[in-house]
């Protein structure tokens, strides 16, 4: 879990370390964003979790199927690291 700064919202600090993830490559295009995992790992609710896989959404960086899950995009060319 991380230690959260009580000044910001969970699910903003939380998008911060997913957004990373994706930029650095721990999280490769296609790689299943799990909702429950992110429950666990930073011991939110899920509600506090579907607040983030909406902002990534927003941004384009996930897709969600519904029953299936939501993924990382393929990332345009010239945007990967």
């Amino acid at each position: 879990m991380i230690e959260f700064d009580p000044t910001l919202p969970k699910w903003k600090q939380i998008a911060d370390v997913i957004r990373k993830r994706i930029a650095d490559g721990t999280y490769p295009p296609h790689h299943l964003i799990s909702e429950v995992r992110m429950e666990q790992e930073f011991g939110v609710a899920r509600v506090t979790v579907r607040k983030v896989t909406a902002a990534l959404r927003e941004e384009g960086l996930i897709v969600t199927t519904p029953g299936m899950g939501s993924f990382v995009t393929p990332q345009p060319p010239g945007t990967a690291k």
